[in-house]
Order: C-alpha cells, then structure tokens, then sequence
C-alpha cells in the first residue's frame, strides 16, 4: 500500500508538465550525449555514454555478451584503460548503458571508479549468469582498486541480475557491493533460485562506509543482501522467497525502511552479536518464521533494536528472537516503539542514568507532515527517470545553439544556463546536463517547474569574487527565489555533484526556499556536495595546507524557513585528502555542512555529512524534519595537536544558529572544540533515526584514535517532540550534549560512551543510545 501511494504521488509530480503516457524509446538512450571529462589531457573527446551494443554486446540472451560489456566499461582513450591509473579518481566518468534485452555473461564483470552501470527503466534489461558461469560475483560492482573507505563514484541502476540458470549449490553472488558514500543501488531486481542457500543477491566486505541502497527486489536464494559495514539505509527492500533476507555480519548503525519480507525464514539475521543499533520501520511480514533475529545480550548497547509501525500476520510466529528467546510476537502499531537497549525517557528528566530494557513499548508520535495519513507511514519515493518524457521534451543544455554552454571548467556557464533554465520551465521541458564541470560566478535560480538530470554526477561549481564574503554568504544555487519562499512548486534534481573552483569564504552551495504541494515535488536524489580534494578545483595542495588559509565555503545546503524538500542518498564532503593522489592531505577550513530551519516537511534518507569546523547538520527553529540515516566526522585536523580551535577560523561571522564552544573549559580545549555532528536547537516536531558519528584519526598529525579522540558528539537545546531512536559514536566521550537551565546556557553531559559502551568495531570504541526522548 505505502510503495502504491509513493508511486501515485511521483506520478502526480511529473503530471503538471508532462502527458501520462508511454513513449516509444526512453528519452536518456535517444539525446545526443556530448558530456566530456574536463580535467584530463584530451577529454573534450572522452567518451562518457556507452551504449553495450555499441561494443559489440547482442542483448538476445544466447550469445556470450561479457566480453562486450566489458569493453565497454574499460575503454578509456587514445593514451590508455579506464584500469591503467592514467585518469584518476574523478577523471573517467562513464554510463555504460543497456538497452531492452537480455545479456548473457559467463564470467565476472568487474566495474571501473567513474562508472554507472544503468539500464532502460521502461523495461528493465537482465544481466544473466550463464549456466556454466565461473567466479564468485556475476557483477563486481566497484574498482578493485579503490575498496572499502575510498570506494566512491560507483552506481548501478535500473537492471535485471540473474543468477536462475546457475547450480543451486555453486557459491555466487549476484553484486559486490563494497564501497562507501557517494555510490548509487537502486532500481534493481535480483534473481535467484528458490531454495539455492549458496546464492546472494548483494554481498559486502570489508570496512565500508555507505549510505543507502533502495528500491531492490529480491527474489529466491539463500541470502537476500549480507552487510558487512559501519552504517546503512535500507530503503524499499523487497524479499520474496528468500530464505535469510537481510544477514548483518557487523554493523554498526541502520534503518530498514519500507521493507516487506514474504516467504522468508528469517526476515533479518543479527544474531553474529556485532551489530550495534537496527532500526525497522513502516515494514511488513508475511509466511516467515522469524522476522528479526539477534545475539543475546553482550552489553546493554549491542543488538538494541527499535521497531516502529511494523506490521505483521498471523503467519509470523516471532517477531523477535533475542538468542533462543522468543522476546515479542504480533505487530507493532503506529503510535508505539518498541525498543530494546539505552535509553533516556522523557520523565527522566533529573539523572543522567540510561534506561535499559529487553524490551518493551513506549507512546511515540510522528508529525502528520511527514506521514501518509492512512498507512502513518513516512513518506517515501523511488528515484525519478521521467521515463514518461518524450525526447522533444528534453533539451540537452550543451544543445540550446542561442545560449552557448561549455561544461569545461573553463567558461562561465551562467548567464546562458539561467536562460535555458527559465526557457524550460516555462514549457515544462526536463532539462539534461551532459557530465561536465559548470562554472557559476553569480546564483544560478532554479526556478519553480524545473527537473534537472546530470550525468555521472555532473558538476556544478562556483567561482568568482560574488562568493568571496564570509560576512556575505551568497548561494550558488538558489531554489526559488526568496520571495517565492513556502510556494508551492516542483523543483527535482538527480545525479550532480555541488562544488566550488576555489576558495570561496562566502559560497553557500545550495539554498531552498521552495516547498511542494506534495512530498517530493521538491526533491534531490543522488546530489551531493564536495569541497575540495579532487582536480577541477585548487582547493587542494599547498593553498590548504592550512584550514584557516583555506575557508574553501561557508555552507553546503540551506533548508530556509517554509521550504520543504525531500533529500535520497546525499553527502556533503568537505575533503580530507586528494581523490585524485597527486596532492596529498587537504585541511579545508569550510565552517559548516547542513544547515535546516525548513518548516514545510523535511525528509532526509541516507545521508552523510562530514569533515566540517562548527557542525555538520544544524537543526534550528525548524519543524517537521524526518532524518532517517545521519552519517559523519569531525574535520580530520581538528582535535589533539590542533591550535586553530573551533569556531576559528569563523569566529569574526558567526551565526546565530551556529555553536561558539563557550562551554569548553581552559584545560580540554582541543578535543572539545571540534565539530559538532549534530545541533538541534528550538526546535519541534523532529523524528531522527540512526545517527552514527564516527572519529578515526584526529589532530594535524593525523593521529589514529585509539581512545576518545572527540570530547562531544551531539547537543540539543530546548526542542519539542523530539524522537532520537539511535545514536552510535565511534571514538568520542559524550555522545550527548543539552543546553538548559533558568536562563538557558547552562551545558550538561547527558549521555556518556562509558555508560552506553558497546563492542568494539575494528579495535576502535563505540557508545550506542537506542532512544533519547528528553524532549519529546
């Protein structure tokens, strides 16, 4: 019912502008593809858009298409392969596109850094293991070169992976899937055999650090997806015949959302004892056996778990199995949470002692912004591809011969994109951005009735003195102008990167003012904002040796007063060392990540923000936020060692939502003042879920933690139904911070690492809260 209500409201955000109906040919094979890799010797010629038949591939399910496909993920250039070295991190953007068919593969095939793998959404195309296939993945879906931690710029989308015609008892999986943050899965049907237990659908190893995979089908096998990793959003996983659907072999931090299990023996599987905090909401069960499994208690705090709005029928007979025991059966209704782990309740308002239960119900609620009114459900969309457009109502803006647009790093795009922009909007025309790096030297309007679509994560970047102010931040990208604030409208965007050519004190990335009539009609999936460490923009090298030479942007995104938006699968990174390699660590000085003050419904799924001097994510005097993943670090430079204490270098243009660390004593001043990773402060009706703070190194020497390198995770200041259902540290001594008192300014520890110690992940210090509801 929830995915039925999703679909019927993306399909009437799309309406306004664009006929119901079905095309002949999907637009994105049919638009002349022009993008270019700007920072490479001789990429005005790269080749971005690879289509597999191109390369020979036939599509007919008969012919042994891997050699093809290959081909058409390694070619690279005149001077060498996509797998030679030659092009870096960011240099070799890549589509390899598959068009309606069947391929038939018969041995592995291995993914490049840069690379889409996507297929036609009209009608999935099927990647298929034949049955005399060898190896242990049908697709390795990321650079071998570039694993785990720095596995980054890797999708795969809209396909078809099929494992039916291998041996049921031939060890194989369908995706490799061991990347970290800025990586796209969605869309995609995995199948396998019924009753095969030696196949998986997705696999994960290693030390990974991703945000979200979503919109997935699973179908028979032994293991629907195994995860091995620090934190994940689960967003509509759907498991049928399945015997284990979701196996975590450790992880540290999740929420599973929307997940339906049918025909399953265990619906999730935690029972390794090294998982930390699970979160299962808006999720139903039927015909299995068990539908989340766990160790028996090693601590307080590993395998707590919170079930919220979980549904299922009488043909579950355990809804939880902690050990041997069977600890709850039945559904969980809206209005209640059931939790097991820490917690700090809303009558406990005098000590600062966690709760621990095995288990039990509490009252709850959900902001009626944020939900369907039927389901109680948050609302949730998959990825626009706008596959109802006809290719006349497209227009590619390297296309427009009256406005000349570059996206070569080069020219200022400016002027003639805003042109093509208000052009489109005007006739409802979705508007495509070739893979290419945008110059911006003043605020580039998005205006209402827009849908932008990049390319590989097409670029946009700021340059120029308008975004030179600290005291005068100015927004490169501007949703709506402020006096359309609260209106309204549709604005969607997909797959860019947000950035800046160089140090640019006063650059605010992005800025909405925008809501929708509808959730999603103000929407961003796979958009992600960078800051320095990678070619295309000087913020790397010598210029950022040091943070406070190098206040590369004062902010990556601004949720103003009345807009509202929905946010899938974003990271804001301010750099931490050099993509690309050639120069080594960065110490960008940017002041902070995301700043929220919407009120109009904000939804935040997989989402990960990193590396900044004053917070990460601000919450302040906002109301109506969903968070269903939050991921980050502090700034790497900061902490022992670090004489450029927070808030310098911004502590001549403050905020006043921004932090001053007046709370930090004389005698502790270097791990205290360091990044926040979450502020919330005067605000209402928030309801945040899995919020997982990580401190590996700390300090100018980089040192590797092996104690609590960060004295302060999070602070919370005067809020109102507030649910926080999970908050795992790694290396820090307070996970929570308030701010109260007579007047107000009075700080208090609340929640310490020691009291809510949970296992150790890689030999690193954890801290786990399963619930704080102080100012709920």
């Amino acid at each position: 019912m929830m995915l039925i209500f999703s679909l019927l409201a993306l399909v009437t955000a799309v309406k306004a502008s664009a006929p119901f109906r079905n095309v002949a040919g999907y637009w994105y094979e049919q638009i002349e593809h022009n993008g270019i890799s700007p920072t490479i010797s001789n990429g005005a010629n790269w080749t971005v858009f690879r289509n597999v038949k191109d390369y020979g591939a036939k599509g007919d399910g008969t012919t042994d298409d891997t050699a093809a496909i290959q081909q058409a993920i390694n070619i690279g250039d005149s001077t060498g392969t996509r797998d030679s070295g030659r092009f870096g991190s960011t240099g070799q953007p890549a589509v390899v596109y598959f068009p309606q068919g069947t391929y038939l593969v018969k041995s592995t095939i291995r993914s490049a850094i840069g690379t889409v793998i996507a297929g036609d959404p009209t009608k999935l195309p099927t990647i298929k293991a034949a049955p005399t296939f060898t190896g242990a993945y049908l697709l390795y879906g990321h650079d071998q070169r570039y694993p785990g931690l720095i596995g980054f710029f890797q999708g795969v989308k809209n396909l078809i992976l099929d494992s039916t015609s291998v041996p049921s008892t031939k060890a194989i999986s369908l995706l490799e899937w061991s990347v970290s943050q800025n990586n796209l899965l969605s869309n995609v049907d995995f199948k396998m055999p019924l009753g095969a237990s030696a196949h998986t659908g997705v696999l994960t190893q290693g030390m990974c650090s991703a945000l979200i995979m979503n919109d997935l089908r699973f179908h028979g096998g032994g293991i629907g997806v195994q995860l091995t990793a620090t934190q994940y959003h689960l967003k509509s996983l759907h498991f049928k015949d399945v015997k284990t659907g979701i196996r975590i072999v450790s992880l540290l931090q999740a929420t599973a959302q929307g997940l339906t299990f049918d025909g399953c023996s265990v619906g999730i599987d935690a029972s390794t004892g090294s998982s930390g905090m699970l979160n299962l909401i808006d999720s139903t069960a039927t015909n299995t056996s068990v539908l989340v499994a766990t160790a028996a208690s090693l601590n307080n705090v590993s395998g707590s778990v919170v079930l919220e709005n979980v549904n299922v029928d009488d043909s579950v007979s355990t809804t939880i199995k902690i050990g041997t025991t069977i600890t709850l059966t039945g559904s969980v209704q809206p209005g209640y949470a059931w939790i097991r782990g820490n917690t700090y309740p809303s009558g406990a308002r005098n000590t600062t002692t966690p709760v621990y239960s095995t288990g039990r119900l509490i009252p709850v609620t959900r902001p009626a912004t944020l939900i369907n009114a039927t389901t109680k459900a948050y609302f949730t969309l998959p990825p626009p591809t706008y596959e109802t457009f006809a290719i006349s109502q497209v227009v590619n803006v390297k296309s427009v011969p009256s406005y000349p647009v570059h996206g070569d790093g080069v020219h200022d795009d400016t002027a003639s994109l805003q042109s093509i922009l208000n052009s489109a909007a005007e006739t409802g025309k979705l508007v495509f951005f070739p893979h290419g790096i945008y110059l911006l030297s003043d605020t580039l309007v998005i205006p209402p009735n827009s849908r932008l679509v990049g390319e590989a994560w097409t670029q946009l970047s700021a340059t120029g003195a308008k975004f030179a102010d600290a005291n005068k931040p100015r927004p490169m990208l501007q949703i709506g102008t402020r006096e359309q604030e609260g209106t309204a409208r549709v604005v969607q965007m997909s797959d860019f990167i947000f950035t800046v050519a160089e140090v640019l004190p006063g650059a605010v990335l992005m800025e909405v003012n925008l809501r929708g009539a509808n959730p999603g009609d103000v929407g961003f999936w796979n958009c992600h904002f960078r800051v320095g460490g990678a070619r295309g923009s000087t913020v790397r090298g010598e210029r950022c040796a040091r943070p406070e030479g190098c206040k590369a942007a004062r902010l990556s995104l601004h949720l103003r007063e009345e807009s509202g938006s929905y946010w899938e699968n974003v990271w804001s990174w301010t750099a931490d060392h050099d993509l690309d390699g050639a120069e080594g660590n960065v110490y960008p000085g940017v002041a902070a990540g995301f700043l929220i003050e919407a009120k109009g419904g904000t939804w935040m799924l997989g989402m990960g923000v990193e590396h900044n001097v004053l917070y990460q994510v601000g919450i302040h005097q906002a109301e109506n936020v969903f968070i269903g993943l939050q991921q980050g670090e502090s700034a790497y430079w900061q902490g022992k060692g670090n004489t450029v204490l927070a808030p310098a270098p911004w502590t001549e243009s403050l905020r006043e939502s921004d932090p001053d660390f007046n709370w930090c004593a004389d005698d502790e001043v270097e791990q205290c003042r360091m990044g926040l990773y979450q502020r919330i402060s005067h605000s209402k009706n928030l309801n945040i879920y899995s919020s997982g703070f990580w401190n590996f190194v700390a300090g100018p020497e980089r040192t590797m933690c092996t104690n609590d390198c960060q004295d302060n995770a999070a602070l919370y200041e005067s809020n109102e139904k507030m649910y926080v259902y999970g908050l795992t540290t790694i290396n820090n001594k307070n996970l929570l911070l308030e701010r109260g008192g007579s007047e107000g300014k009075e700080i208090s520890v609340v929640a310490t690492r020691v009291d809510n110690a949970g296992a150790a992940m890689d030999g690193f210090k954890t801290g786990t809260v399963a619930g704080y509801f102080r100012q709920s």
